[in-house]
């Protein structure tokens, strides 16, 4: 069986539309599915509409956390109530084209362990965007050479000894785009195009997605302290520079006064220090919150039943 994962956060106006879209397409193709919503704590009709179509079709769950943990969050719930063999994850708003899913499925079959859906574009994104985008994948690069996530999405399909490993993992502060990447196994890639929004507005602002990948950096990779690391020492080469040149003029009487200097170079190496103490701040909250073992997300209500139900419980422990 196959459980698809759909995140969602105030994405009423889309639940029926890609419930529709799925059952079609995974009853032409024969596959058998559940449908697992996860609703990241909408203030819309998100949950109502879920409720409903749970009432209406077989196979169909729903997930309500008690408030919004974040698209993270909804999707590890997703693949811990998952009861199929393999789940696959994919974005409400139908940017990600569900026919793809069927290629997925048969990769699958033939001993995929993992299937990637790639971008081929990334779809209508500003030229500041491209760049920060470009920026931050080019830091994860640093973390791990086999890693390439410039194209990568959360459009995948995971087989259960991959959602078995990626569950087992402990810490709290997760980036599935990368973990899932991170666990290898047999991997296959599909490419595709980012489709257009049909309804809605994204839900991703420019602060948001600042603070979530600054998130997801620091969780990864050590690359700022690295960072910080080789500015110590071009500012170590550059007062041995200065120091030389400096002993140099005062032996041979040609020194000046440079209050002015020394006043800038004060200013330079005092903020060149407290953005340093910033990161290093930051990632001891990083480690303050991991300690404290709070959970991902907390459930507040749960609807439907998985046609595969019997069988969950063993799959999982499998």
């Amino acid at each position: 069986m196959l459980s698809v994962i759909i995140p969602s956060f105030n994405e009423g106006e889309n639940i029926r539309r890609i419930a529709g879209v799925l059952s079609s397409l995974l009853t032409a193709e024969k596959i058998p599915y559940e449908l697992i919503f996860v609703d990241d704590g909408s203030t819309d009709i998100t949950w109502r509409e879920i409720s409903l179509l749970s009432e209406e079709e077989e196979g169909i769950r729903g997930v309500r956390f008690s408030r919004n943990f974040g698209k993270e969050g909804a999707i590890f719930a997703g693949l811990q109530k998952a009861g199929g063999e393999v789940a696959v994850v994919i974005d409400c708003d139908l940017q990600h084209p569900p026919e793809l899913i069927s290629e997925m499925y048969r990769l699958w079959k033939n001993g995929a362990e993992v299937v990637e859906a790639v971008k081929r574009n990334r779809g209508k994104e500003g030229l500041f965007y491209k760049l920060f985008a470009k920026l931050f994948y080019r830091a994860m690069r640093v973390a791990d050479d086999n890693m390439e996530l410039d194209r990568a999405s959360d459009f995948k399909l995971l087989d259960r000894k991959v959602i078995n490993a990626l569950l087992a993992m402990p810490e709290r502060i997760t980036f599935f785009r990368a973990l899932s990447s991170w666990v290898g196994f047999r991997r296959e890639c599909i490419a595709f195009d980012v489709r257009p929004r049909e309804k809605g507005n994204t839900k991703w602002s420019f602060g948001k997605l600042f603070s979530f990948a600054l998130s997801n950096l620091t969780s990864f990779t050590n690359f700022p302290m690295q960072l910080m690391t080789v500015g110590g020492l071009v500012f170590f080469v550059f007062a041995c520079v200065l120091g030389a040149n400096t002993l140099v003029n005062y032996f041979s009487g040609t020194s000046e006064e440079g209050f002015s200097t020394v006043i800038l170079l004060i200013l330079i190496i005092g903020a060149f220090i407290m953005f340093g103490l910033g990161i290093i701040g930051y990632y001891i909250s990083k480690i303050y919150e991991e300690i404290k073992f709070r959970p991902r997300y907390i459930i507040t209500n749960e609807v439907g039943e998985s046609p595969n139900n019997n069988n969950t419980k063993k799959q999982i422990e499998n």
